[in-house]
């Protein structure tokens, strides 16, 4: 018998399913930029930066303890939409977001932005920035060998006045990108202000996927109702206050809504106190289509092997719930069924050829 896949992070050892690609589903590209990027960018464009080393900038970026809700993480953004000077660095992130999945083993990646979020710091022209990322992921595919998809995003904190700008962005781009996305500021951004935003999307054939229910309350219940309801998601990201509303978990067994679990994301901001109160057990206990993703991995500081290795196990996952992750992600990807057969059979065969 070959020895059968495995993920490693360290000391740590996880069996993968052996017939299964190993997948990352929501990954923001703002939120992966190499430290030495920045430290190249920031030089290159006359950008200060309280660093002069990848170590005394890392405490400027990457969460070092829990910060105190959601915007708090969202302000370790600030360095790295900083050194977005220009288009080619726009593109540039975006190809070393694929090249650095390549190295971690990743056979899938979906790879979200805000084009308006990664314009604003240097006024940008959000289509050039759209048109500069999927080139820059473009070029990755073909250098790496990597499958992957784009996903828009819809910065809510903006409004929904700025929101309709950043779709008409997207929009003209409406081959490069397989899904909408909505995500930031859930609170005071609820999802049915951007109706008319996510009408649009399906009416060119996206698929819906949004930030809601991020924090474990009735309001994140309510706000995941109203994505799946009025917004048309059929994967929800983080998704933890649909612990709290058993119709609603159910509704989404029946209807095959996924979650996208962010682990260590979810205990950095707060959603969590730790990995064992996370509810991903709990989802995937009742049959849910629940993964397992990085969400930000550059302001984490961490990877996806991580994730399974470490952050999954901390939350209770055994090694059977953990491949039941690992194989929702396939079931829950934005691909057609023929691409997702050909994924298989191309772990298949790379599995063969080990034996």
């Amino acid at each position: 018998m070959p020895d059968q896949p495995t993920v490693q992070y360290g000391e740590t050892q996880i069996i993968l399913d052996p017939s299964f690609p190993f997948i990352d589903l929501h990954r923001h590209i703002e939120g992966n930029v190499r430290l030495e990027t920045i430290l190249d960018l920031a030089d290159k464009h006359a950008i200060s930066v309280p660093a002069t080393n990848v170590e005394s900038l890392r405490p400027h970026v990457q969460v070092t303890t829990s910060t105190r809700d959601v915007m708090a993480f969202i302000a370790k953004f600030e360095l790295l939409t900083a050194v977005m000077a220009d288009l080619e660095a726009c593109r540039r992130i975006a190809y070393e977001n694929i090249e650095d999945a390549a190295s971690e083993g990743i056979d899938y990646l979906e790879l979200r932005f805000s084009p308006w979020f990664m314009a604003a710091t240097h006024q940008l022209d959000p289509i050039g920035v759209v048109e500069s990322v999927l080139d820059g992921v473009a070029e990755g595919i073909r250098d790496f060998g990597m499958r992957a998809k784009s996903i828009g995003i819809l910065s809510r904190t903006y409004g929904p006045q700025v929101a309709l700008k950043e779709l008409e962005a997207l929009l003209q781009y409406p081959d490069g990108i397989v899904a909408l996305d909505l995500a930031g500021d859930e609170i005071n951004f609820p999802p049915q202000l951007f109706e008319e935003h996510f009408r649009q999307a399906r009416a060119v054939g996206w698929q819906i996927t949004v930030h809601a229910g991020e924090h474990s309350d009735e309001v994140g219940a309510l706000n995941i109702w109203t994505a799946i309801k009025e917004l048309g998601a059929v994967r929800i990201g983080h998704g933890i206050g649909a612990w709290n509303d058993l119709p609603l978990m159910d509704y989404m067994l029946e209807h095959r809504v996924a979650i996208e679990g962010c682990l260590t994301s979810n205990v950095q901001t707060s959603s969590v106190k730790t990995y064992a109160d996370h509810p991903l057990k709990q989802f995937l206990e009742r049959g849910l289509l629940a993964s397992i993703n990085t969400d930000d991995p550059g302001i984490s500081n961490i990877d996806l092997a991580y994730e399974y290795t470490v952050a999954a196990p901390a939350a209770g996952l055994t090694g059977k719930q953990i491949q039941q992750a690992q194989r929702n992600a396939l079931t829950t990807a934005f691909l057609s069924s023929e691409e997702k057969a050909s994924l298989r059979a191309k772990k298949q065969n790379l599995q063969g050829s080990s034996e």
